[in-house]
């Protein structure tokens, strides 16, 4: 009880000792509960709280777990696939040439009769090519070389005449002119009969690996109809000189002999090549001076180290695709001149 009463009486003095503690130990509590509310009243918003996690999960893990040079073109490829989806593949257009001819003319001539039975067959056509006023196929398409064709021309010139000089470049193309030559020469003494043959035999050995190379396409070779012939389109107004006109596998075919140091496995290796055997085609076609009708083509590439040759066979529908191509590029030769 004394003690009781002991403590009551300095109660006072008892408040006044432990309120400077009290109040040390609370002060903290006080700051952090200020401290809590104050940043509980603005949450910032987490935009990647909205990104779908899962998709990029893959994409994080190889970046955080990136230690020397982990990415290759797989992975890039993968994480392109991941980000952008599959690429989607470009399917060219099945269409040759989306341009129309504004004077379209048929490949074919539906007003040419063709008699029944033709006159002197066994002798193939050998007509002169008369010099005139008529532009020919050849100066046609040179004249309206597209641009890309003409660059890649242009550049294989200039690496030629750094290597052979300007008389080495000169002297070069002069050769092959007169392979070429040579090489036409020696055919058209295979496919004309003996009477009528005049090649000399010592041009044999210039063209020998020419010779070998389209040993495989002449067995398939028959009935030739024109050797070295001039033709000339009366509606068009153009002229050309046929190499020859013969059957190949059982259809009449205006064939292309061609001569080349590289491999041209496709069609597309042989350039204008194929509009040339078009306008050939169509000149044969309105032409009077022969009896028949032409559509198909064939363009023969040869080498000289005997190589077999690459025979590009072109189809009645190949033919008139690049023959819209060829009036196309007659069009573009009449404007300009």
């Amino acid at each position: 009880m004394k003690f009781l009463q002991l403590l009551s009486r300095k109660s006072e003095k008892l408040e006044m000792l432990f309120q400077p503690l009290f109040y040390q130990k609370q002060f903290p509590y006080m700051c952090l509960a200020t401290s809590a509310c104050l940043y509980s009243k603005k949450k910032k918003a987490n935009g990647y709280e909205q990104v779908d996690q899962e998709k990029y999960k893959s994409l994080v893990c190889s970046v955080t777990s990136y230690k020397a040079s982990a990415q290759t073109p797989e992975t890039i490829f993968e994480e392109d696939n991941l980000l952008y989806g599959q690429p989607l593949k470009h399917t060219p257009s099945n269409k040759v040439e989306t341009k129309t001819p504004k004077n379209w003319v048929p490949l074919t001539n539906p007003e040419k009769r063709i008699p029944l039975v033709n006159s002197d067959s066994n002798h193939p056509l050998k007509i002169a090519l008369q010099k005139n006023k008529i532009p020919s196929v050849t100066r046609i398409l040179q004249q309206t070389i597209p641009p890309q064709q003409a660059f890649y021309l242009e550049r294989w010139k200039q690496k030629m005449i750094l290597e052979l000089g300007k008389d080495g470049f000169a002297e070069y193309t002069k050769n092959l002119f007169l392979q070429g030559e040579l090489f036409h020469a020696a055919l058209e003494s295979i496919f004309l009969p003996e009477e009528m043959a005049t090649k000399e035999q010592g041009e044999d050995s210039a063209v020998s690996g020419y010779l070998s190379s389209v040993q495989h396409v002449l067995k398939d070779i028959s009935e030739v109809k024109a050797l070295e012939s001039a033709v000339q389109h009366e509606t068009l107004q153009y002229l050309g000189l046929v190499d020859c006109v013969a059957k190949y596998r059982g259809r009449l075919c205006v064939i292309d002999w061609k001569t080349s140091e590289k491999p041209k496995p496709f069609l597309q290796n042989t350039f204008d090549n194929p509009l040339q055997v078009a306008a050939y085609i169509g000149a044969i076609n309105h032409d009077a001076n022969y009896d028949f009708q032409v559509s198909c083509g064939l363009i023969v590439v040869a080498y000289k180290d005997g190589c077999p040759a690459h025979p590009h066979f072109m189809d009645p529908d190949l033919c008139s695709q690049y023959w819209n191509k060829w009036l196309l590029r007659l069009e573009e030769y009449m404007d300009r001149n």
